[in-house]
Parts: C-alpha cells; structure tokens; sequence
C-alpha cells in the first residue's frame, strides 16, 4: 500500500515538474498572440502589483541622502577570455562574468549578463523602457546581477525578494560614434539570426555606463520580460548615454527574431515593455531634483537660442524706447530756449 502511495507521489510531481518546464518553456514575443497583452495569462506573475518598467514622475521622487554612489567592482578588469555574445530571439546579450560586480546596494550583487531594448528606426526615441516624466529615450542598456550574498545563483535569486539588481542606462542618438559601444555593435552582424552565438574581444564594461554615478532613481520592481518575477532592485541612472545615429540604427535594423534558413525572416524590433503602474510604490531619488523636467541636448539648444532671441528682442526694445525718451526730451528743452517771438513796433 505504502509502495503505491509513493507510486502515486512520484507521478503526481512529474507530471508537476512536467508543467513547470513546460510554463518556463513557453513562447512569448512582445506583439501578437503571444505578445505583452498575453503575458499575464501565459506567465501570472506579469500580472503583479510590482511590474517594470515604469514612468519616473519627478515630481513625487522621495530623496534618500543615504543612498551612495555606485562603483561597479571589476567591470575593468576584463582580462583576456573574450567575451559570448549571442542573439536569444529576443535582445542581444552579452554574459559577464560573476567575480564583476557593484558597490553601493544594500547586499552584494554578482554580474550576470547586459543586453539591450530598441525601437524600430521610426522614432528616434521610442526604444526605452523606463520613461522620466514621460519622456523616453532611443535605446535602454540593462546590466543584470544576482544577489550573491544571500543566494547560490541566479536560478535561486530569481524568484526572490531583492534577488536581483539591474542598473538602467538610457541611450539617445548624437552625432559621434560610441567607441564602447562600438565593442557590441560592431559584432551585430555575425549573429543575425537568433541562437547565433559569436565571441568577441573583451574590453572596459565600465566604459558602457554613464560617468556620473552619484545621481539616479531607485525603486522596487520586476524582470520586464516572462516570467517577470517581481525580484529586482533598479537603479536607472539620470545621465544618459550617447551613440550615433548610424550606430542606433544598425542595432534597430539589423537583427532577426527568426532561426537561420527562415524563408521570410522577421526583423527584432520595438523589443521593449510598455510602462506599468507604480501601484502605491516609491521611487528614492540619490539627489534632490533641481527641476521637474530632464531635457535632450536637443531641448537644451532650443531653450538657449530661445533666450538669446528673447534678449535681442528686448535689447532693441529697449533701444526703441531710451531713443524715443531722449528725443522727447530734446524737443522739450529746445523749446525752453527757445527766443519768444520779436515784438514788432510800429
């Protein structure tokens, strides 16, 4: 009897694992009828409270003094093992090493792998996934880590509370090439097809991410792709980071979501989540905001061009003025001395 119990438990939990796998396997895409819409009912986690991305309303940041700068530990010291590249179908991404990692959260955190989200070479700024004051960027760069301190590896970290930690770099487009960038980009065309693998040189990590590191947002939430376990610290750097337009757009063109030898390949594109509702969370900010808005080199150019015709106009307003008063006033002291008229005598 005993035997047949166990018979019965031991089917029961393949049939279990048997379920799970197949749920971990499942196809989803970012449109269609497996598209992000779906993902709630494919992968139930993507239907949480606590989903990523989201918009970062500056207007009702919290300032934290207490949250430091962050230092990426290692990022440099890339050595001499190349590193995988590879196109899963869905992003291009790049496997780090565990010995990298960051200071400055509250555990300590061991890389894992970086990859990107784009748009479609549409828009110039419709890639991005996280949003500041609804203002999105072209690009977005994640650099993922696992939460080494309290866990074994990633598999374990995953699914649990501040398992993981992701730092979010945005990225528009400018005029001149991105050298570190180029490290990645330059390799897009040996793995257009997904499953493609290729292995480049190793270079600076560091080099990828902002300079300025003291100023960002922080807050709670998920992987934005299934199963989106809600297990991720973010930390989305204020500064954005700079690549051509020529480099944008081979990244937005020239990858295919399809196998090798597909008859009709499809291209990866618009790869990034829409924003999700912050659902009573709070966004820590590490500085306090001067200003609501964040503005493009683009807006910044505008505004000053904007001011200095403003202080033309005024100037030759002025100018009209002081001119009009001066002559008044002349005609007025003429007129005081003015001879009055000879009297005329008969």
């Amino acid at each position: 009897m005993d035997l047949l119990i166990w018979l019965d438990v031991a089917v029961l939990l393949s049939l279990w694992q048997g379920t799970e796998s197949t749920r971990a396997d499942k196809e989803w895409t970012y449109a269609g009828a497996a598209g992000q819409s779906e993902w709630p009912g494919l992968f139930p986690e993507c239907g949480g409270s606590s989903q990523s991305p989201i918009n970062v309303d500056t207007s009702t940041l919290q300032y934290d003094a207490s949250l430091p700068e962050l230092q990426p530990l290692g990022y440099e010291q890339y050595g001499h093992e190349p590193f995988t590249l590879s196109n899963n179908g869905h992003t291009v991404e790049m496997q780090l090493p565990s010995w990298m990692g960051v200071a400055g959260l509250p555990w300590h955190f061991s890389a894992v792998q970086l990859h990107l989200h784009w748009g479609n070479g549409v828009g110039v700024a419709t890639g991005s996934e996280h949003s500041i004051d609804k203002q999105r960027a072209s690009a977005e760069l994640h650099v993922v880590h696992y939460n080494s301190e309290l866990f074994s590896n990633i598999s374990e970290a995953k699914t649990q509370e501040n398992g993981l930690a992701v730092l979010a770099v945005l990225i528009e487009a400018g005029e001149e090439t991105n050298q570190a960038y180029a490290n990645i980009l330059n390799y897009l065309g040996r793995i257009r097809y997904a499953g493609q693998k290729v292995l480049i040189p190793a270079f600076d990590v560091e080099s990828l991410l902002p300079r300025d590191r003291r100023r960002y947002f922080r807050y709670s939430g998920s992987l934005t792709t299934p199963p989106c376990h809600q297990s991720v610290l973010w930390t989305i750097f204020i500064e954005k980071t700079k690549i051509s337009h020529s480099q944008l757009l081979k990244l937005e063109t020239m990858l295919y979501i399809s196998s090798p030898g597909s008859a009709n390949p499809k291209k990866l594109q618009d790869n990034y989540r829409t924003t999700h509702p912050l659902n009573n969370r709070t966004v820590l900010s590490s500085f306090i905001p001067v200003s609501a808005d964040v503005y493009t080199a683009g807006e910044i150019s505008a505004m000053v061009v904007g001011c200095l015709c403003g202080c033309v106009g005024l100037a030759v307003i002025v100018h009209f003025i002081v001119k009009t008063i001066r002559s008044m006033s002349s005609w007025d002291v003429l007129s005081g001395v003015r001879p009055s008229p000879q009297q005329r005598h008969e």
